[in-house]
């Protein structure tokens, strides 16, 4: 819009319309005016009405004399289904947030005015619009590191920043006029953090970042005389609310920060930059092993479609018989719990991962000995089988999982050995949480026998977590009275000290550390007491949690002698499966 008014398009001669549904024949109606009156036209969020964009190209098409004037300006999020027309056509312009603390910080007071600052007459007003900006800037900023800043992706935008400053001013208006010292903080951090910012944030474990991050910046400690406020700092740099009158002075201010800050601004490990650099590494070694050739060679070596018959071979010489789970059935049938209801579901689920694998994997042979003709999915088997990745087929039918498929055949064999043994045997001292296709299910079991057990009510109890001094399974000599131990987790984003039995920072370089076999003991709620704990989620992999809410197994207890914050802050939790 500023553009427009600088070009002599401003008031009339611009028209925009935000795209959504029943928006489509509007912005066709606008189109016609605008190409006939020679306005400049800003369709904004294209990328909500796939449908309407063909039409859209369709019409630009057929335009065959447009008002030299005319101007069409369309705005929208990367989509793979933007029609090619549209865009060979057009001039291209990306738009990417900054990088890094001070080129946020800098972007945002350059939208600024000085009429926004001098809005409002209270003191402290300045000063919370830089606190607002800061914050804006660090929400952006853990985006970088990818699931260990937040669960899932959030498009925080400009107009969130412009909308919290105009809270502010409202509210810190009234305080002025009715002559009330106290800033009103309650209501202020609900509305930036539960409605304006929170709105975008769909995951419970994300929304207790962004609380804790108000609970940091937000309060009557920003303004104490003797103690003054630091976002961070260290030896390097320190990061403060500027005392500055006007724009130009923040500008300046923001100017003298360090251009690259560490994670540690953001309340993260220095190690999340290693974890941040080994996934782009991974990208691109994944991008040039799809660009590699992916039929045979003339050369002497061995050829693609010998080298996946003798891959298909060694995974079928390790796939078991499928279990006879009426057989179970009847051993357990005079004894049936819970979870043995969870062993008869999860050999049931592997069996039918048993049989897809043998049926693709002999299809698949026959198809490369040229007795059958392929299709998309042995395609798909051949193609996974040759670059060391997890069939699409199999992965459906499997454990949410982000192991290759050495890994994943590993993890495949301990799998049948608990489930070997479970069945046999019955349930195993040390339950191994990341072999079970469903843990949560399991988790559930425990906490209905105690409940039938000593008849509390289900709807009363829960589970209590508590970590033990035995790192390995075989050190377990006796079976708890109630719940069971677990093992397999692994604890990313803290290290686990082993002597104080709680939380600590993590180890130089160590991203990830396994966690000691872990005893977990349903309890009636009334009577769970907690102190100095933190509560970190356990997920599944290291993806933890998608949009749908599926990842999340359950909460861990884990002692601390830290303030829960900087756990939170840390992206601290557990996971059953690494890569």
């Amino acid at each position: 819009m500023k553009m427009a008014d600088r070009c002599g398009f401003g008031g009339r001669k611009f028209c925009h319309l935000s795209l959504g549904q029943g928006q489509g024949p509007i912005a066709l109606k606008m189109l016609e005016i605008s190409i006939a009156k020679g306005q400049w036209l800003m369709l904004q969020n294209c990328h909500l009405l796939h449908d309407f964009l063909r039409i859209l190209e369709k019409k630009l098409e057929q335009v065959a004399n447009p008002h030299p004037d005319f101007r069409l300006w369309l705005t929208t999020d990367p989509t793979p289904t933007f029609p090619a027309g549209i865009l060979q056509r057009s001039l291209k312009v990306v738009i990417e947030t900054p990088s890094g603390l001070k080129l946020n910080l800098k972007r945002t007071y350059m939208k600024l005015r000085n009429q926004t600052l001098e809005s409002c007459g209270h003191p402290a007003f300045r000063s919370l619009v830089y606190v607002l900006a800061f914050f804006h800037a660090v929400v952006q900023e853990r985006r970088k590191y990818d699931k260990i800043g937040w669960n899932l992706f959030y498009d925080f935008s400009e107009s969130d920043f412009s909308i919290c400053v105009q809270i502010l001013e409202t509210y810190l208006a009234k305080s002025l006029e009715a002559k009330d010292t106290e800033i009103p903080w309650r209501s202020l951090k609900y509305l930036i953090c539960e409605v304006i910012y929170g709105g975008r944030v769909i995951d419970e474990f994300d929304r207790r970042i962004v609380r804790t991050y108000m609970d940091e910046y937000m309060g009557d400690f920003l303004f104490h005389t003797f103690q003054p406020f630091h976002f961070y700092c260290d030896d390097f740099v320190d990061y403060i609310i500027p005392e500055e009158d006007d724009l130009s002075g923040y500008i300046n201010a923001i100017e003298e920060l360090p251009l690259v800050n560490s994670p540690g601004v953001l309340g993260l490990h220095p190690n999340v930059q290693i974890g941040y650099y080994t996934q782009a590494a991974k990208e691109m070694i994944g991008h040039l092993m799809e660009l590699q050739p992916q039929t045979g060679g003339t050369g002497g070596g061995m050829s693609r479609d010998k080298f996946i018959d003798n891959v298909a071979k060694d995974i079928m010489r390790r796939i078991p018989p499928s279990y006879d789970v009426a057989q179970v059935c009847k051993t357990y049938e005079m004894s049936l719990t819970p979870t043995t209801i969870v062993l008869l579901q999860e050999l049931e689920r592997f069996n039918l991962l048993l049989e897809n694998m043998r049926k693709t994997l002999d299809l698949l042979r026959k198809a490369l000995a040229g007795e059958i003709s392929t299709d998309a999915v042995l395609d798909n088997v051949a193609y996974s089988l040759f670059n060391g990745k997890l069939p699409n087929i199999w992965e459906k039918l499997a454990p949410d999982t982000c192991k290759g498929l050495g890994a994943w055949m590993d993890h495949f064999e301990k799998r049948i050995n608990q489930y070997t043994l479970w069945a046999a045997s019955g349930e195993p001292m040390v339950m191994w949480l990341s072999g079970l296709h469903v843990p949560r299910s399991f988790l559930m079991a425990l906490l209905q026998v105690a409940c039938r057990k000593n008849g509390w009510p289900l709807d009363r109890s829960t589970l209590s977590t508590t970590v033990t001094t035995y790192m390995d399974i075989d050190d377990v000599e006796k079976r708890p009275n109630q719940g069971c131990f677990v093992h397999g987790l692994y604890l990313e984003g803290a290290h686990w000290d082993k002597q104080k039995q709680s939380l600590a920072r993590s180890h130089p370089k160590v991203l990830i550390e396994e966690l000691p076999v872990l005893l977990i003991t349903p309890i009636e709620s009334h009577r769970l007491k907690q102190r100095n704990i933190f509560h970190a989620p356990v997920y599944t992999t290291l993806q933890r949690r998608n949009v749908m809410g599926e990842g999340l197994v359950f909460e861990a207890d884990l002692a601390t002698q830290e303030h829960e914050s900087y756990w939170i802050l840390s992206g601290v939790c557990l996971i059953l499966n690494t890569d």
